[in-house]
């Protein structure tokens, strides 16, 4: 496909201090303001929470997973029933992952120059995806925003097997490309090439001549850590356009995500909170705190006096800590209201910064805070969310 018509991306306004971008994407289900955090929503649902739910939070867009929604329901049923929006009862932006970092995450997985053979983890069943089929199962689903099947290569890993897993991962996108005929839907480029600054550049360089509506950087939060990770999106988002919107997949904890900001980057990604929330790990202005811990059983003040989610307007770390212990299904629920909540007024507040050509100063009044506390709740080691 050579052109698409259904999105269009504005870049609105660049900090004065550094490379934060304030932009407007619109796409056929509504508009993005961004930077942007976008829950995920793997299997067209988020844990635990309704679309109603997920939308008093203040989310513009979610994410859900090629792979595993072609596993169940499989991506007719989805067509169907009038397309994933329809389906799952979200009337908002929907970005679809490709099943590339599953190549990463999942295990038994056998990858050729070609495609991927999986092994289905219930059945044994092998399930084979390459750029094409990943496309097709895409336009299927519907989504507003497709990405490019890749390889999301492991870290650490040696720099000849990252060069060759870039170039086929080059080589997949103009396959992807090929493949890609809905008019209605947009297609990113997803840029590779581990922590090697030359491949990273290169891999940039050859998928902006494909002239995509947008592009992602893949391959972070795999282990490499805060400082690598500022390495590659400070080497990769300045070969970008800057007219399109920049993706960073995966990613993650909010001084991640603050420090990709900074360095030019749009859209992010994580399960963290609703994860967390699943653990009792509940994130505030003065860093994370755990309400299962016993300290918080008389704790009658609000998970977080600052924040005006349903969840803080209505109950105390003394209830949560109690659902808790109960093993109550409220407990999940509540919790990752206020976490996803938290996430999108961070953002909302990023972006006033940035109006206010302020990002820098925020940056380090947010962090002072929220670093400045206690030991996080759990250790700082990442993970590796299943998208």
């Amino acid at each position: 496909m050579n052109g698409f018509t259904f999105m269009k991306f504005t870049l609105l306004k660049k900090d004065r201090d550094c490379a934060a971008r304030l932009g407007l994407l619109e796409t056929g289900h509504g508009q993005i303001q961004t930077p942007i955090f976008m829950p995920v929503a793997t299997h067209g649902a988020m844990k635990p929470l309704t679309p109603a739910q997920i939308q008093e939070t203040g989310a513009q867009i979610i994410l859900s997973n090629t792979y595993h929604l072609h596993l169940q329901p499989g991506e007719g049923l989805v067509k169907k029933a009038g397309g994933l929006h329809r389906f799952m009862a979200w009337d908002k932006p929907i970005l679809t992952d490709s099943g590339g970092f599953q190549v990463f995450s999942l295990p038994k997985k056998r990858i050729t120059d070609d495609g991927v053979f999986f092994r289905h983890e219930n059945t044994g069943e092998e399930i084979y995806l390459d750029p094409a089929r990943a496309i097709a199962i895409q336009q299927e689903l519907g989504s507003d925003i497709m990405m490019a099947f890749d390889e999301c290569i492991p870290y650490p890993c040696e720099k000849a097997y990252a060069e060759q897993s870039t170039r086929k991962t080059i080589r997949w996108l103009k396959e992807c490309k090929k493949a890609w005929s809905s008019s209605n839907q947009a297609l990113f480029g997803i840029v590779q090439g581990s922590v090697f600054e030359e491949l990273r550049v290169m891999c940039a360089r050859e998928m902006t001549k494909l002239d995509l509506p947008g592009y992602a950087i893949g391959g972070v939060s795999v282990g490499e850590g805060l400082e690598l990770l500022k390495k590659v999106v400070g080497w990769t988002a300045p070969h970008l356009p800057e007219d399109k919107p920049r993706y960073l997949m995966g990613v993650g904890l909010p001084e991640d995500i603050l420090e990709s900001v900074e360095r030019g980057m749009d859209m992010f990604d994580c399960v963290i909170p609703t994860r967390y929330a699943r653990s009792a790990t509940l994130f505030t202005r003065r860093g994370r705190i755990r309400v299962s811990n016993k300290n918080y059983r008389r704790d009658f003040y609000p998970v977080d006096p600052s924040c005006g989610c349903y969840t803080c307007r209505n109950f105390s770390r003394a209830y949560l800590h109690h659902l808790f212990a109960a093993n109550e299904v409220l407990s999940a629920v509540l919790s990752a209201i206020h976490n996803v909540q938290f996430y999108l007024t961070m953002m909302a507040e990023v972006r006033q910064a940035i109006a206010d050509n302020r990002f820098m100063a925020f940056k380090q009044a947010f962090l002072a805070d929220y670093l400045g506390s206690a030991p996080a709740e759990p250790s700082r080691k990442r993970s590796q969310p299943k998208r």
